[in-house]
């Protein structure tokens, strides 16, 4: 079978399709008929609109999600400063040093003393967070449970996680996702989420997206299918907790700075959804190899798993691209790929390797 055989086992459910309209309920009923903010939802509840694009993006292009919720996500004190001077992730204000050498970070230590938000390390990007614009990459090397009471999203930009070392136990608003190496999760700019670490210490890659959202590459001559087939995809079930009466901090990080609010009510109180907005999570085992079976190598582009395409067709503003287990069959062919001199930079991490 093409996935992969995991250590730990899965312990929650999904839905699966990428970009696929999905809808899902906690509690029978919880969910409009017919209508997305009917003058009295089921069961009390508060209907919320996630935006995820313009509301006038193109049909095509358009990411929306209904959340109803024990209280609405805007019931909060307001956003203030925190650790402003030692917590910077964006790349402008990082002023990254540029150069056109080749560089090479040794593994990051595992530290058992921070928690997900603080475990965030930039070591590359471009662009800028405001404008909506450029990417960020972080490794992350986490080492404690993110507290009960707290949640974090990213104001700048959509997540896509690469497990490399560990598990990480993802609570979101929309549900749960577990994600272990080999596996990718992206959450989407704006829903809000929190981190445990059910086997402990991890560590791993951060891709964040300010400019839309990842798409699945477009397949020409290949058809209908290979790569990453959209089936692939798993999306959370809805997931709530009920506490109406508590201290909650929900952490935000903005232009690549960390602020904070307090709420009297968890962050995880979705009882319902539907629609095209929400965290996923895929296994890079399933991901379907095409190569050459005559001789010469293909273009690296056939291992696109997940792309953030730009406004000029056929240039990406990042490419999330694998490099899997393969036969290489070509006659009268070097082994490994050619040398190139590429248009575009590169960031390669090591996250599974055999001997």
């Amino acid at each position: 079978m093409p996935v992969t055989n995991f250590s730990t086992p899965e312990k929650y459910k999904y839905q699966n399709g990428f970009g696929s309209y999905h809808e899902s309920e906690a509690i029978a009923g919880a969910l409009p008929i017919g209508a997305n903010s009917p003058q009295k939802p089921p069961y009390g509840l508060y209907a919320e609109k996630l935006s995820g694009t313009a509301f006038t993006a193109p049909r095509h292009e358009n990411q929306q999600s209904w959340l109803y919720r024990i209280l609405p996500a805007a019931s909060h004190q307001p956003f203030t400063p925190r650790e402003t001077s030692s917590y910077n992730t964006n790349p402008e204000g990082n002023k990254l040093h540029q150069i056109p050498n080749q560089l090479r970070w040794d593994p990051f230590d595992l530290d058992e003393t921070v928690d997900w938000v603080h475990s965030l390390k930039l070591v590359a990007g471009a662009g800028d967070p405001t404008l909506k614009h450029g990417i960020g990459i972080f490794i992350f090397a986490a080492g404690k449970n993110m507290s009960k009471n707290e949640a974090f999203y990213s104001a700048d930009g959509d997540f896509l996680i690469v497990a490399q070392h560990g598990v990480l136990d993802i609570q979101t608003e929309l549900g749960n996702l577990l994600v272990r190496p080999n596996e990718i999760c992206v959450i989407p700019r704006g829903i809000r989420y929190r981190v445990e670490l059910p086997e402990g210490p991890v560590r791993g890659y951060i891709l964040e997206l300010y400019s839309g959202h990842f798409q699945l590459p477009e397949l020409g001559p290949i058809g209908s299918n290979c790569l990453a087939n959209a089936r692939d995809f798993q999306a959370p079930v809805a997931n709530f907790e009920e506490n109406t009466n508590g201290q909650f901090k929900i952490l935000s990080k903005f232009n690549g700075h960390l602020f904070e609010a307090s709420q009297t009510h968890t962050p995880f109180d979705v009882v319902a959804w539907h629609g095209l907005y929400y965290p996923y999570k895929y296994d890079l085992g399933r991901f379907n190899t095409i190569g050459s079976i005559s001789f010469d190598h293909p273009d690296p582009s056939i291992f696109t798993v997940l792309t953030a395409p730009s406004d000029h067709v056929g240039t990406a503003i990042a490419d999330f691209v694998i490099f899997p287990p393969r036969w290489l069959v070509g006659e009268d062919t070097f082994r490994p790929p050619w040398y190139h001199r590429n248009t575009m930079s590169e960031f390669m991490g090591s996250h599974r390797w055999r001997i």
